[in-house]
């Protein structure tokens, strides 16, 4: 379908086009010096010691699950409204999720009631999520990991270039992990990165990302190693010259484009003030000590409201909505594995959740016709 208004809009120019055409003509593909550049500038934006690219977040998650020594036997607290990921790269250790619930419908990331709630004597570590680049209550989350012993893993997939009282997210816990996927704040069509600052972490992380082998076909084609051991059960989980190229060129566009989203969110936010929606996050604004990345704009619609009817409206006018996100332990896979969970809070928030149209090259005309199209669909 062709959108008035999409949902998401990548913001491609000649920059990327150039950065992968100097990968194409260099003959290198593979993990080389493209990527151990991309790693070290987003290491530097984040201000971590350390930083390892991938294939996709994905990937980032379950490393760091693996480099902190999570497996069987083990639990880690995560939020249930996330993308699945978030869950999934638990399961793949072997250890169980016990799902938490959300502050409220105005603040909808991880409560740090619900982790302490949650913690037993099998709890390992906390994922937490910054939803939509908002952050978590890190300070208390903070307060409890250490007080009990727990590693954080941060889920920063929609918060490259956020932060909290002057810290970037992703760098307050054990790892940060994040997305470049193609509707990303930063995106490489595919991608994701790991950062931390443990060295033991980063040392784990460096032998899993690549089959555990002591070295890699760059090294060996630079006439650094001639064979190599391996050391470790790994996995291919590297990140190519292309997509770290590409990750280059966005990364310098990233704080102008955060700012361009926040203006444009500021602008919905006054719109729709006076409107029976509810604005998640709008209270935050002005806090001294936050700054988000708005990777998307959520609203809720009225309790009484058919979320159906109204996206169907939406869409009969061109504007593409989505939704953030169904809540993982309602899927059915979760359901049979971990039957009974009820999270009153984030089912609430998911049933009235609607996503509307948010990047950083969004126009006046664009925005309008959304807040037009919106307001018609409320009506109906």
């Amino acid at each position: 379908m062709q959108w008035r208004v999409p949902l998401a809009d990548l913001d491609f120019d000649q920059a990327e086009t150039q950065a992968v055409l100097q990968v194409l003509n260099s003959r290198w593909l593979s993990m080389g010096t493209v990527a151990q550049e991309f790693e070290r500038q987003f290491a530097a934006m984040v201000g971590a010691q350390y930083a390892f690219a991938v294939s996709n977040a994905t990937q980032a998650l379950h490393l760091a699950c693996l480099a902190l020594g999570i497996g069987a036997g083990d639990e880690v607290i995560v939020p249930s409204l996330s993308f699945v990921a978030t869950a999934n790269c638990v399961l793949y250790t072997g250890a169980k999720v016990r799902f938490a619930d959300i502050l409220s419908a105005d603040e909808p990331t991880i409560s740090p009631t619900e982790i302490e709630r949650l913690i037993t004597p099998r709890t390992r570590a906390i994922i937490l999520m910054h939803y939509g680049g908002y952050p978590c209550r890190m300070g208390e989350i903070m307060e409890i990991a250490a007080r009990r012993n727990l590693a954080i893993i941060e889920d920063s997939a929609h918060a490259p270039g956020a932060s909290l009282a002057g810290r970037s997210l992703g760098a307050w816990g054990d790892a940060g992990c994040f997305s470049f996927y193609s509707n990303k704040n930063l995106s490489t069509g595919e991608g994701g990165m790991l950062v931390t600052n443990r060295e033991d972490v980063a040392r784990q992380v460096n032998a899993l990302r690549s089959h555990g082998m002591t070295s890699l076909t760059w090294d060996r084609h630079q006439g650094h190693a001639y064979t190599y051991d391996v050391t470790t059960l790994g996995y291919n989980y590297r990140i190519d010259e292309i997509r770290s190229a590409i990750g280059l060129a966005q990364l310098s566009k990233l704080a102008q484009n955060n700012a361009r989203r926040a203006e444009i969110t500021r602008r919905y936010w006054q719109a729709l003030r006076d409107t029976p929606l509810q604005l998640p996050f709008s209270r935050l604004e002005g806090a001294a000590e936050i700054s988000p990345a708005y990777h998307i704009l959520p609203i809720l619609l009225p309790e009484n409201a058919s979320r159906r009817k109204f996206m169907d409206e939406m869409k009969a006018n061109g504007i593409q909505t989505s939704i953030h996100y169904p809540p993982i332990h309602q899927f059915s896979y979760f359901r049979r594995m971990f039957p009974g969970v009820s999270l009153p809070q984030t089912e609430r928030f998911a049933a009235r959740e609607v996503t509307l149209p948010l990047y950083p090259h969004m126009d006046k005309t664009s925005l309008d016709a959304v807040i037009a199209a919106l307001h018609k669909a409320l009506v109906n």
